[in-house]
């Protein structure tokens, strides 16, 4: 039979028991001492203003170098206002400046996201990006000449610049490369159209749409200028099957749905051009000619107060298109 514990052996295990928890508790004491020791203290908002304004002195005489980490950390942290918009401006041309691409980006994202209107951040933003854009076509053109990326970007500048065959050129070698790559075909009708008319040109343009959405037949826009082309040929039934299928690829396609609206009216067909004018007067509700086209297919379909109403706004657009118009004109500078 087992005996009961004498009251030394108890005292004995009491004793042993306290003994281990003032260990363990010494122990979690220590290590949590040595936490808060390795730990860093969160600065103070004084602190942290004090290293913003010394990183902004740093940054204004050229050190970026040593200014920039600072302000990576501080700058989106700091809680006076225009002492954040002058770290971050501050973050981003020395980002810049030493080819830290990741670090500007991010700093442009929380620029435009706390001071979205003001003017130093949107003339920073656009520069920056620039310069961002010129640096990697600079990197394509020495890394990869010769690719279709690379030819295709200078055909692009060669196209702003008006230089139609230097950049039919450039378009015809892609094709070369890969006969299949979609929206060389829809450029090279673009340039042919932007040309000086020929016998052939609606001809040949046409070919180029035609070849591109054999590649890709869901090019809502190639689709479209062949409409146009039909439609200036006054072809209605083929213009509306181009542009149909154009407003079909593209729901967000106003001038598409607009023209389908025209050339239904233009081919009697005014009841069904009432659907798409409506599309278009939703998405374009300041143009004119949508409310103009709409009137007309409702007088025609007999809905005599929608087109009273059309009428009303196709005026009021009118008005202010014109006002528009001639506001820009005196803002103009004289020639």
């Amino acid at each position: 039979m087992r005996q009961a514990p004498t009251l030394a052996c108890l005292i004995f295990f009491m004793s042993s028991l306290i003994h281990r928890f003032l260990v363990v508790a010494l122990a979690f004491s220590a290590i949590a001492g040595l936490a808060a020791a390795q730990s860093p203290a969160k600065p103070s908002a004084a602190d942290a203003s004090s290293s913003t304004r010394k990183a902004l002195t740093l940054a204004e005489r050229g050190r970026c170098r040593e200014a920039l980490p600072i302000l990576k950390k501080s700058a989106p942290q700091a809680a006076d206002k225009q002492l954040k918009l002058k770290a971050g401006l501050a973050t981003v041309r020395c980002a810049l400046s030493l080819n830290q691409t990741d670090t500007a980006t991010n700093a442009l994202l929380w620029l435009n996201r706390d001071f979205p209107s003001d003017p130093d951040v949107l003339y920073v933003t656009t520069h920056a990006y620039s310069d961002l854009s010129t640096r990697a076509a600079l990197q394509l053109a020495s890394t990869a000449p010769l690719s279709v990326q690379a030819r295709e970007l200078n055909a692009e500048a060669l196209e702003s610049q008006a230089k139609w065959d230097d950049a039919a050129a450039e378009y015809n070698q892609i094709l070369k490369q890969r006969p299949d790559m979609p929206g060389i075909h829809y450029r090279l009708g673009r340039i042919i159209l932007s040309k000086p008319p020929t016998a052939t040109m609606t001809d040949d343009a046409r070919n180029e749409f035609q070849a591109e959405l054999k590649i890709d037949p869901n090019n809502a826009g190639a689709e479209y200028v062949l409409g146009e082309l039909s439609r200036q040929a006054q072809q209605w039934d083929d213009a509306i099957e181009h542009f149909a299928r154009a407003s079909k690829l593209d729901a967000n396609f106003a001038n598409a749905f607009l023209a389908l609206g025209l050339s239904l009216n233009s081919a009697g067909r005014y009841a069904e051009a009432i659907a798409p004018l409506e599309t278009e007067v939703k998405l374009q509700p300041a143009n004119p000619t949508g409310h103009y086209q709409l009137t007309i297919a409702y007088r025609k379909a007999g809905r005599k107060e929608d087109a009273q109403r059309e009428m009303a706004l196709f005026q009021k657009t009118s008005e202010q298109a014109q006002k528009e118009q001639r506001s820009e004109g005196q803002q103009q500078p004289p020639q």
